[in-house]
């Protein structure tokens, strides 16, 4: 080896460079994939919140139609039923005309006969009220009425000195204890009682409708809370709040042991209180005609309605309840019984008698 060799500097060894962390990265990407998910799920639960909007939407457009329906129809049976109760009221007036003819043409036999006792004017008047007291119940469904006519032929028959009419008293004795023992209808109480429930029904605002009372109802974000220095809540508990009250809102957790009710928009409100209305007009048409079936399915159908889309607790809708179900235990249809036989007696005494005067 030579002295230049021996004079040349000594290698320096160069340092290797630090590696890099890459643990923030890793914190990134887990927070992307988090929110990704969260975003994900958001949008799921956004587009099912849209299916059921337009199911509901097709399903009140299907109520529009057939209630649009339902309206022609009934003003077809109103007209059919007015033009049926004009035959009716027809029919009564040539009926009550009749009666009118008969009971002038027994008036002129009574003078014809020249037996123009007493006795004979106080049979025709018991007859006469007879006739009444069977039209009264028979036609217009009138108890009291027929009751009180044939409490007042029985006084006008006790008035008469004649023997015969004993059979007659006994067998109106028997359908006066029968008109007591069935319980009067005030159809008209009735009818004017499920009208004011109708106008109650057109009272009630939005309020009493369900809405935050239904189960899986979401309302609104409650106030941030004032931290216990008195100062603002700090950023990171601010973003916690936020971040729980939209998860809140994404994910909703519904009781399987409850009835979920729905929630009701303006649309639904209108259908409910039309819904409604419907059915107690169909209760009113069901007193006029005496139908219990119909009476009473009608009632039951507005008060499942009531329980189903309006809130109990509301005062309105409690009182309309205690109505509705007041009216379910009144009977609008009770059996009548048949009150024509007293007057059959009647009618064979008095031709006994006018053939009695006119073999004399």
């Amino acid at each position: 080896m030579t002295e230049t060799t021996k004079q040349l500097p000594v290698p320096i060894a160069k340092e290797q460079p630090a590696r890099q962390k890459v643990w923030p990265a890793w914190v990134i990407a887990i927070i992307a994939l988090i929110s990704v998910a969260v975003l994900a799920l958001w949008n799921w639960q956004q587009w099912n919140d849209n299916q059921s909007t337009i199911q509901t939407l097709k399903s009140l457009q299907q109520d529009t139609s057939q209630l649009e329906n339902l309206y022609g129809d009934r003003g077809t049976q109103q007209n059919q039923r007015l033009q049926a109760l004009e035959d009716k009221l027809a029919s009564q007036r040539e009926l009550i005309a009749t009666q009118q003819r008969q009971i002038d043409h027994t008036a002129r036999e009574l003078l014809e006969a020249g037996n123009r006792t007493r006795t004979d004017w106080l049979l025709a008047e018991a007859e006469y009220l007879l006739r009444i007291a069977n039209q009264r119940l028979m036609i217009e469904k009138d108890i009291r009425g027929a009751l009180s006519a044939l409490e007042a032929a029985d006084e006008v028959l006790t008035e008469s000195d004649d023997v015969g009419v004993y059979p007659v008293r006994q067998q109106l004795a028997r359908e006066i204890l029968a008109l007591k023992g069935i319980t009067s209808v005030d159809r008209t109480g009735l009818y004017l009682t499920l009208e004011a429930a109708i106008d109650s029904v057109h009272q009630l605002t939005d309020q009493a409708l369900i809405s935050e009372q239904a189960p899986g109802f979401v309302g609104n974000a409650q106030s941030e809370e004032v931290s216990e220095e008195g100062g603002e809540p700090g950023m990171l508990l601010r973003a916690w709040k936020k971040f729980k009250s939209t998860l809140m809102q994404v994910v909703v957790v519904r009781r399987l042991d409850e009835s979920v009710k729905p929630l009701l928009s303006p649309d639904q409100s209108a259908y409910a209180r039309l819904n409604l209305q419907l059915m107690l007009e169909e209760a009113e048409m069901a007193v006029l005609r005496g139908n219990q079936p119909l009476y009473e399915r009608s009632l039951a159908k507005a008060q499942a309605a009531v329980d189903d889309w309006y809130d109990g607790s509301n005062p309105r809708v409690s009182a309309l309840t205690n109505t509705l179900g007041e009216l379910t235990t009144r009977n609008v249809a009770p059996d009548l019984p048949d009150i024509s036989q007293s007057l059959g007696l009647l009618k064979e005494r008095l031709a006994g008698r006018l053939n009695k005067g006119s073999e004399s």
